[in-house]
């Protein structure tokens, strides 16, 4: 490690404060830590958003879902109301990492981080979900740019994201079973606007596929999708997988996510 300064604000004011200021924000330091250990990152001055108890938390507002940007994946499976209102996000946490992952790693920063192999992305996506900062407010579909890319300005921090609740929705991933991250994964969500499809792990971003969309939009079912042609050439491959296989079971996934959705 290097020197570097750190902040341990108790107020959002006062982080915004920091944050504005070029300090960098620390969530839950799951990917931050390990990049400034590599030196892929020297910020010289860090922002501890855990003392800020405004951005943790679950509350439901009519029927819209609304999680705190620092409520760790852990408290997300385990909230009753999460578990009630939306089941399938959920379980997307509660299959993110491993324990000690969970107990640190936050929604506001891995959404902030944008790993294009991270779940909650697709969560946010497939639920169409709005991403609130303490500058505006962010509609899924125009808040992930691509590799590690989102709308945030800089110093520009999220402190909750709003979930519609939907009247179904499920989400499928295929372990990378090293790291955990999703080789591919596919969020699935019945909204009163029409299915939403979401797939993570297959390219440099989570994105929707307009293709099963349509397909579900006919019939929510899994039989639905099987047919439906997913072009590899726009789908990652590396070591891993290739873009051929990953097409493969981004078709897999979102029939698996469709059955569980159905119950």
């Amino acid at each position: 490690m290097y020197a570097f300064t750190l902040e341990q604000p108790k107020s959002l004011a006062d982080a915004k404060r920091f944050s504005g200021a070029g300090a960098q924000p620390l969530a839950g330091g799951q990917t931050l830590l390990a990049s400034m250990k590599q030196r892929l990152l020297r910020p010289e001055q860090l922002v501890d958003l855990g003392g800020v108890a405004d951005l943790r938390g679950v509350k439901v507002e009519g029927q819209t879902l609304v999680i705190g940007a620092m409520t760790c994946h852990q408290d997300v499976a385990d909230n009753a109301e999460v578990r009630k209102q939306i089941p399938g996000l959920a379980a997307l946490a509660g299959g993110i990492g491993d324990r000690q992952v969970r107990a640190r790693g936050t929604m506001g920063g891995s959404v902030a981080n944008n790993d294009p192999a991270a779940c909650y992305p697709s969560a946010v996506l497939g639920l169409g979900a709005t991403v609130v900062t303490d500058r505006r407010q962010i509609a899924a579909d125009d808040f992930f740019q691509g590799l590690y890319t989102t709308a945030l300005e800089p110093g520009e921090l999220i402190t909750a994201i709003r979930f519609p609740i939907p009247s179904k929705a499920a989400y499928a991933k295929f372990r990378q079973p090293a790291s955990r991250f999703a080789l591919v994964g596919v969020f699935v969500a019945l909204t009163p606007s029409g299915p939403r499809v979401a797939v993570t792990g297959a390219g440099n971003g989570v994105f929707r596929h307009e293709g099963l969309e349509a397909a579900l939009a006919k019939s929510f079912t899994p039989e639905a999708v099987k047919d439906v042609k997913i072009d590899a050439s726009d789908i990652s491959g590396d070591l891993h997988a290739s873009a051929e296989y990953r097409a493969h079971l981004i078709t897999v996934q979102t029939q698996a996510a469709v059955r569980q959705a159905n119950g």
